[in-house]
Order: structure tokens, then sequence, then C-alpha cells
């Protein structure tokens, strides 16, 4: 009887949880839009954006000073709040594509996503290729068309580009009411009211009004005539185009909602909450190197998808960010660091509550829970009850920009090591160090990392570092037999190109793709890979 109510409750906390990612092209909106969607959960009482006393608060997920700086999000952040009985987790991600690394992996802990657009510069290229990773992984996804107060593009147009340039299949389920200095509200498809945008109080929202039918008179008195009239055949159109919403076909990845709104304004935000708690996903199951893992087993399990190294600069505190895809994680219990077969038990996990940090007893499929590390994980680490398991899906992709890395200041030669370790555990960077004379080369998806990187040593690390070019094309994981003759010729030619990366796997610095290609065919059992992720699953 005991365990069926174990599993009863297991099942229940499930059902309770939605945990999500926002991605975006950066300045679409989408830290603004998860601020708005923290206040109406109740979880904070002020907006950043409002600006008081000429004093611009700083967006409550940006808690890194340099993002504070830069006004953009490099890290992603975890925020959770609850709403209409349910616990919502929400991944912020970087939209700057200098830091899609870190999205592409918070990707692999989202169950969905909400993609959001601006009105006026429509499908961005970094939103294209965020989203293909979704499709690639049949993510169900939910679309908001952002800042309507602005003058932008038609929402038809926009859908019509969504459909295009996205690949998507989409059902609007909320509509504008003009756009711009026109803009007078939303008509909400999906729970047929109309939400009117008062003007002069930016920051609240109107009452919503239930239409039951829209060709009621009514419609004219609120908005206008003129407008109603363009509400209606814009409806009928949409009848007439777009497919009914089917839930089934959303969860598999088939069908996109669309909702229309301005996250500064408050406005359509609610909407898309709404909906978004009535029909996204809860957690679902993960495959690993050996089976599929459903959340609803008794057993733990989880994996780590991101480190942040100095949450806290007075102290210098790791936290390993565990997605839990399975039974219930509890503080003070033994638990397997898969890849090093220890155990490893926990005194005070973290859960995260808007900006603010908590030790938590217990944490359920669907959570994300900190856990203070000393240096023992990495990213793409399965953690589990004792099962001998890897998840799968946590890829490092090779850098596209490479840089020699120099000591400044000969006494700090440990920190500087200390704290590159650190950095590249965490997943900023990747450091390979040369097997001819050990010298060290970062290397980083975007320019930017090179910045963050010189400023975090200096500021978490009291470490200074300079840089020095160096050609390199591409970093090539090679899986080959080390001791076949055929590998030692190779080692021997290309000995000014080889590497060891920060998990001691051995890579070919390539100065360019004429040189892979030539190397591939020469050497056609040296296999050369720009995705690490096989390596991590050895």
């Amino acid at each position: 009887m005991q365990l069926q109510n174990l599993e009863m409750s297991l099942l229940q906390e499930i059902s309770k949880r939605k945990t999500f990612g926002i991605i975006s092209h950066p300045d679409a909106g989408k830290t603004t839009l998860t601020e708005k969607l923290l206040l109406f959960g109740g979880a904070i009482q002020e907006a950043g954006a409002v600006k008081s006393n000429k004093i611009k608060k700083g967006a409550t997920s940006d808690f890194m000073e340099i993002e504070r700086q830069r006004g953009i999000s490099v890290a992603t952040s975890v925020l959770a709040f609850e709403y209409k009985g349910k616990k919502i987790n929400i991944l912020d991600t970087p939209g700057h594509k200098d830091f899609a690394e870190d999205t592409y992996r918070t990707l692999t802990a989202v169950d969905s996503v909400i993609v959001v657009i601006d009105v006026a510069k429509g499908v961005e290229t970094q939103t294209e290729k965020l989203v293909e990773v979704c499709r690639m992984r049949k993510i169900p996804m939910l679309v908001f068309i952002n800042k309507l107060d602005r003058e932008g593009k038609d929402a038809f147009d926009l859908l019509d580009e969504v459909e295009q340039k996205l690949g998507l299949k989409v059902v609007p389920l909320s509509l504008p009411i003009g756009m711009g200095s026109d803009f007078q509200g939303i008509y909400n498809i999906w729970e047929k009211n109309i939400q009117l945008f008062l003007e002069e109080k930016k920051q609240k929202v109107g009452e919503s009004i239930v239409i039951e039918d829209i060709n009621d008179k009514k419609v004219d008195d609120i908005i206008g005539e003129k407008a109603a009239g363009i509400l209606r055949d814009e409806l009928e159109l949409i009848e007439s185009v777009y497919p009914e919403f089917d839930r089934e076909a959303y969860m598999n990845g088939d069908l996109q909602p669309v909702f229309f709104g301005s996250a500064l304004n408050n406005f359509g935000v609610r909407e898309l909450l709404d909906a978004f708690v009535e029909i996204a996903p809860m957690p679902q199951p993960k495959e690993s190197d050996t089976r599929m893992v459903k959340p609803e087993e008794n057993n733990f399990t989880g994996f780590v998808f991101k480190i942040h190294a100095n949450m806290d600069p007075k102290h210098r505190d790791r936290l390993a960010f565990v997605k839990i895809v399975s039974g219930t994680f509890k503080r003070n219990e033994n638990y397997l660091l898969v890849r090093e077969g220890k155990k490893m038990k926990f005194s005070s996990p973290n859960a995260f509550f808007a900006d603010k940090k908590e030790v938590v007893d217990e944490s359920f499929p669907g959570d994300i829970v900190g856990l203070h590390d000393t240096g023992n994980f990495r990213i793409g680490d399965t953690l589990t009850a004792g099962e001998k398991i890897q998840f799968k899906g946590i890829p490092s992709f090779s850098p596209e920009h490479f840089r020699y890395v120099n000591n400044s200041d000969p006494l700090k030669a440990k920190q500087l090591a200390k704290g590159v370790d650190q950095l590249m555990d965490e997943g900023v960077a990747q450091l390979f160090t040369l097997e001819m004379n050990g010298r060290k080369i970062i290397g980083t998806v975007g320019a930017l990392q090179y910045e963050v990187i010189q400023y975090r040593l200096e500021h978490e690390y009291g470490a200074k570092c300079t840089y020095e070019p160096i050609a390199i094309h591409k970093a090539c994981w090679i899986e080959t037999d080390e001791k076949s003759a055929e590998f030692q010729e190779f080692a021997r030619l290309k000995q000014r190109f080889m590497a060891r990366d920060n998990h001691g796997q051995l890579v070919f610095l390539a100065d360019s793709a004429f040189s892979i290609s030539m190397a591939q065919e020469k050497f056609p059992n040296v296999k050369l890979h720009f995705i690490s992720e096989w390596g991590h699953s050895k």
C-alpha cells in the first residue's frame, strides 16, 4: 500500500511540472518575456524593465556581471515559479550566436520550447538554427510574436515567414487588433475573448472581455467598426487557411501554436501562459545508451547539462545543473556518478525560485537542481541511484575560433591554470594542449567568448591572460587505434597539429578544409569527428 502511495505521489508531482526553454535572436525580447512570466507567476514583484529613478534595474535572469554590462544573456539561467497549481521551470537561453553551444546543451534539458520573434524583424538567422535543433529533436514548440506595440510586419506575412523560414506548421491561437500606433489589443482565439490595450497604463493590462460570438455588435462598440470588420475577415481567413489546433500534433513537434503580444507591456503574456500550462508536455522519457528512461520509474536518474563557476564570487563555488529524468532526488542520499564509478551525496542541493536559490529536500522529474561541485562534474555526466547508464545527446561542437592563451603574470600561473580549467568544465570554451610543446589553445564558438574568459579570469580568479592568433580551421576528434602503423604515420606527418582536449581525447587541429579531406583520403582508418559526443559515451 505504501509503495502504491509513493508511486501515486511521484505521478502527481510529475504531472504538475512543465520544463521549457525560451529561444530567440538577441533583442527579440526573450529576457523581458521571461521576467513577465515570473511576474504573472508571482515570483517577482517588480519588473526590471520598469525604469525607476532613472536607474535601469538589470533583468532578473541576467545575474552575471558581464551580462549586466553588455545587456545580453551569456549564461543560461534557471527560474522556477508556481502558476495555477503547476510548477513551471524556465531555462532562459542566451540569444547571442557566440553562445549557441550553451543553448544547444540547454535544449537537451527541456520538454518544450517557446520561440520569441520580433514583429518588426521577423525570423532571423539565429532563430532558424535553434529551431532546426528543436525540429530535429521533435521538441514541441510554441511561437510568441513580440513587440506588437511597435510598427511591424503584417500578422499573416509573419505567419507565412515562420512557416517558410522555420519549416513549421503554424496555427494562430491569438490575433492582434491593429499594430504599432493602431494597436488596440488581442483577440484570444483559444479562449474567445478580447484583451484591450490601455495605452495610458503601459504596465497594466485591461480586463478581458469575453466574446461568445465575434459577429456580436458589442465587438464594434469596443474596438470600432473598421477594426471589427478587419478582425472578422482575418478570423474567417484563419479558419479557412490554418488547421485546427491538435494537441497530439503539437506534442509530436508537427504543429506549432502562435501567440501575439508585447512582453514589455505585459500584453498577451497571460494568454500565452494559460495556454502553455494547459497544453505543454509534462516531463518526457529520455534515451540512454542502453534503454529509454521513463520519468515515473522509482529510481533516480539525471544528467548535468550545465556547470556554472562562481555563482557567488565571494565563495569559490561551482554549481552543476542537473535535470532530473526519473524517480525522486533526495538530499543526503548516495548517488552514483557513472563516469567516475563513485558514490556521492549532496547536503545542500539548490532549487531556483526566480533569482533566489534555496536548499531542497527532494526534487522530481522535470526539476533542475543545482549541486555544489568541487570539480567532480563534467557537462554530460549522468547521475543515478546505482544503474550504470549514460544519457545521450549532449554534444561538444568543433569551435570556430582558436587562439593561443598566454599568461600575463608569471606569479599567477596557478590561478590562471585553475581558472581556465574551471571555465572549460563549464563549457564556456574548449581547451586544447599541443602534444609537441604543451602550449595551450582556447577554442570558442564565437569571438565574444574570449572577452568573457578574460574578464572572468581577472575578476574571479585574479589571473590575467593575453591571446595570440593561430591559423586553425577546425578541431577534429580522432577515433582510431593509436597503436596502428597508419595512425603512427598520420601522427608523424601531422605532429605540429596534434593536441589533446580537456578530457585527454586526441584532436587534430586542421589548418584548412583541404588538409582534412587529404587526411581522410590518405588515412581512411583514422576517423575524424567534428562533434565530440561519440567520445563521451566511450
